[in-house]
């Protein structure tokens, strides 16, 4: 699930925006209408390299959700393993 809220409303009460976080929700931060922050939950891809990042050893390209768009969508039958799919489609990309 994907919300927006204001530097304003987060500033009110930040440790409830995080725990909405942690029970997976996506936040937008927006100051004047526009993104300036995107907080997601550390669990996954991202989580793995918490530690690094908070480290300074490594920096993570910045993402916003508009990149969620150019990410592949799969229709899977029931009948069908998603990691089949996703292999098969590995299989085919030629990079």
């Amino acid at each position: 699930m994907l919300s927006t809220v204001s530097v304003r409303e987060f500033s009110y009460n930040p440790s409830a925006m995080f725990a909405r976080v942690e029970q997976g929700e996506t936040i937008e931060v927006t100051r004047h209408g526009s993104v300036i922050a995107v907080l997601l939950p550390g669990s996954g891809t991202l989580g793995r390299y918490a530690s690094l990042v908070a480290k300074g050893v490594i920096r993570l390209k910045a993402t916003t959700t508009s990149d969620i768009d150019r990410l592949a969508r799969y229709d899977v039958p029931p009948d069908v393993s998603p990691l089949e799919l996703l292999l098969a489609d590995r299989e085919d990309d030629e990079r």
